[in-house]
């Protein structure tokens, strides 16, 4: 079975976490509050045989490649990304 997980990082408790399996997938999704939080998630997940992590915008091109170099770059990982003319919007709705 194929793993794949996406993480997103906020305001969020380390303990929500939804997964479910489809056509020889399991598909996870994991919320942390921090970056130091997302670190131990992301090496258990590649320790578990994730092969696949999607990452949500929060994380930073830096804090991309520093999980990229933790799993020896051997897990596919890729960061969510949009247009930077997008940027107020993306700024008001985080702000509040």
């Amino acid at each position: 079975m194929k793993l794949y997980a996406f993480i997103f990082m906020g305001e969020y408790a380390p303990e929500h976490h939804v997964e479910w399996d489809y056509a020889g997938q399991r598909t996870s999704i994991f919320t942390v509050g921090s970056f130091e939080e997302a670190k131990p998630l992301v090496k258990k997940l590649y320790e578990d045989g994730y092969g696949c992590l999607e990452l949500c915008g929060a994380f930073s091109r830096e804090m991309c490649d520093e999980l990229m170099e933790m799993t020896d770059r051997n897990m596919a990982i890729g960061a969510v990304t949009h247009n930077p003319v997008l940027d107020p919007a993306f700024d008001r709705f985080f702000a509040g």
